[in-house]
């Protein structure tokens, strides 16, 4: 019985040692990306610097069980608002198309037509599997190290530290907040994804799926007919 409550008392240390642990991580994390990425996100179309492009980071276009997606809708109509006021010339829809049945890149591109950008000055990278990847491609495939990102701001703050880290000046544009309560899911893994980010940066020194093949940009052409 004795040796039993030394096995249990030892356990429950254990527990305690890995609950501080893992709060201590989520804490730092949260900290250290919003730090990293401290005064680099605009809520006004007006105030953000121009820059010649901005990448609009996937995700679905609908929710289960139907209805639109409003991490969705309001990240295409930000980047729609920074295209017609002239701030940026070219959006990257950076999504994941690894399926057939699923294809972010093409809603994105879809709707952002809806909304009044021509389709020419949409490029559409097919292997945002993750933000990690977006971000990475910009630069390695696109040529990009100079962009904006645009998303959800807790977003655009991991993007920005994902960035920094890897030559790239990057400013986020955060599309509308989202109602109070809605998408609490997303919210919550977002801790969880800035633990991830530092050991892929810092410990991991991971790089995307793929990212060694890569794609002429539209202002690259214009510059040698120039």
């Amino acid at each position: 019985m004795t040796a039993f409550k030394t096995i249990m008392s030892r356990m429950g240390k254990l527990m305690s040692f890995s609950i501080v642990l893992l709060a201590a991580l989520l804490w730092f994390s949260n900290y250290h990306i919003n730090k990293s990425a401290e005064g680099l996100t605009y809520d006004s179309a007006s105030e953000i610097p121009p820059t010649p492009a901005a990448l609009v980071f996937g995700t679905s276009k609908w929710v289960k069980g139907g209805g639109q997606n409003l991490y969705f809708k309001y990240r295409m109509e930000a980047a729609a608002e920074l295209f017609k006021t002239g701030k940026i010339k070219y959006i990257i829809v950076s999504g994941d198309n690894s399926i057939k049945e699923y294809n972010e890149t093409r809603e994105m591109r879809k709707s952002l037509i809806k909304l009044g950008v021509p389709q020419e000055n949409i490029i559409e990278d097919f292997a945002g599997f993750r933000t990690l990847d977006s971000v990475i491609r910009a630069k390695e495939v696109f040529g990009r190290d100079s962009i904006i990102f645009i998303s959800q701001k807790f977003q655009n703050q991991r993007a920005i530290f994902i960035g920094k880290n890897h030559d790239i000046y990057a400013l986020g544009y955060n599309a509308k907040e989202l109602p109070k309560g809605y998408g609490k899911p997303t919210k919550t893994r977002e801790y969880f994804a800035r633990v991830k980010a530092l050991l892929d940066i810092y410990v991991l020194n991971m790089m995307p799926k793929f990212y060694k093949d890569k794609e002429v940009f539209p202002d690259n052409q214009e510059h040698e007919q120039q």
